[in-house]
């Protein structure tokens, strides 16, 4: 069983609102793995657009996102463009409008707010209208609930909510995800997913473990 093509913009030829992402989005600063799909009802062609903000390719941050992850309408990532200087007494922009305001303008005092990459890992279920702030981390197997503001790292296979979102639970033991990292089983081929559905889909370890 191989699957979907995780090239085809449109999987569902019926239910056109869900797509996967890397064939719909063309960046130079935003990389997504196969299967990675966004669901709204406008349709998922503008996700780019729509939900990754303030994302300028001279600031050089990367939003990369793992695959087999489920993007619910709405979410937003907020990249480092949005950051204001705080250094300070004011965070007011005044160098952005010109005119001779951007004169003395210390672009390090700008710079130092830049927190690098946003992460996201393989088999994330992000919620609606969830918000990722710059530069967060979140782990593979993680879940973040609707309308939550993530604006620290996630560890792997943890579910998070709140504003600002904390840690709820852990979907697993330790030893439980110790191993499931281990077998990171959305590196296997299409093929071989297909073949051990069954046991990704349950919670005996040991099966998933016999299939690696």
């Amino acid at each position: 069983m191989q699957g979907p093509n995780p090239s085809i913009k449109h999987p569902m030829p019926m239910h056109k609102r869900v797509g996967f992402l890397k064939p719909l989005v063309d960046a130079e600063n935003i990389e997504i793995g196969d299967f990675t799909y966004y669901d709204d009802p406008e349709g998922p062609d503008l996700f780019q657009q729509k939900c990754v903000l303030h994302h300028y390719p001279f600031i050089g941050d990367k939003l990369v996102i793992g695959k087999f992850c489920a993007i619910a309408e709405g979410a937003r990532f907020i990249m480092n463009g949005a950051n204001h200087a705080m250094s300070g007494f004011s965070t007011y922009p005044f160098n952005i409008f010109g005119h001779g305001w951007e004169d003395g303008f210390d672009v390090a005092t700008w710079q130092q707010e830049v927190r690098g990459d946003t992460i996201i890992g393989n088999d994330v279920w992000i919620g609606m209208e969830a918000v990722i702030l710059p530069g967060v981390h979140i782990g593979d197997g993680a879940i973040i609930a609707a309308k939550s503001v993530v604006s620290r790292h996630v560890p792997p296979y943890a579910i998070v909510a709140g504003n600002p979102s904390t840690v709820v639970k852990r979907r697993f033991d330790d030893k439980t995800i110790e191993k499931l990292l281990a077998i990171a089983w959305w590196n296997w081929p299409a093929e071989k997913i297909g073949r051990n559905l069954n046991a990704i889909r349950g919670s005996d370890i040991s099966l998933l473990e016999a299939a690696a």
